[in-house]
């Protein structure tokens, strides 16, 4: 005995209910413990940087900014967007499985195995007193918080990241 049309799409149109309530549950859960800091950064319930994206898709500073920092000087080699290129990793992959302690100690001390070599940034201002954004930005890549491309919206950047630039750069 077949299964009625009407009942098949009733079935469909609740499994991908179901399916897409499981997947939103899944990603809330993924960002429970998730404070904004009084700088406008969101922190993980460790302390470490994480991204914050409204519903409506506005970013945060901080993913705009890493994203203008990628952009300026790691694009060059792991590709548009963290999607890697022939001779460097995909880093939106990368960050699945890599900490931020990890993602810091490789980009200040730099890696290098076989033909594969990072260069160390740890002298590199442009790179150092982005650190967190550029983080914070692939980390929100990785997670499919924020799609390929410059963001289309973002919030403003707030007195904390201009004085935190500032200190940075000696001005």
């Amino acid at each position: 005995m077949s299964c009625p049309a009407s009942l098949r799409k009733a079935l469909l149109s609740f499994s991908i209910l179901a399916a897409f309530t499981l997947a939103t549950g899944e990603l809330a859960a993924q960002r429970e413990g998730v404070t904004r800091g009084d700088d406008g950064k969101s922190y993980t319930a460790e302390g470490t940087p994480t991204y914050h994206v409204a519903e409506d898709g506005t970013v945060d500073w901080y993913i705009y900014q890493g994203f203008r920092r990628y952009h300026s000087e790691c694009h060059v080699c792991h590709g548009p967007d963290g999607m890697g290129s022939t001779f460097a990793p995909a880093l939106a992959n990368s960050l699945k499985h890599m900490d931020y302690y990890d993602f810091m100690d490789v980009v200040v001390n730099g890696r290098g195995s076989g033909t594969s070599v990072m260069p160390s940034f740890g002298d590199n201002p442009n790179v150092m007193c982005y650190i967190d954004d550029i983080y914070i930005y692939l980390k929100a890549r990785s997670d499919d918080a924020v799609p390929r491309g410059r963001p289309a919206k973002r919030e403003d950047k707030p007195d904390a990241a201009r004085e935190a630039e500032a200190a940075c750069f000696g001005s």
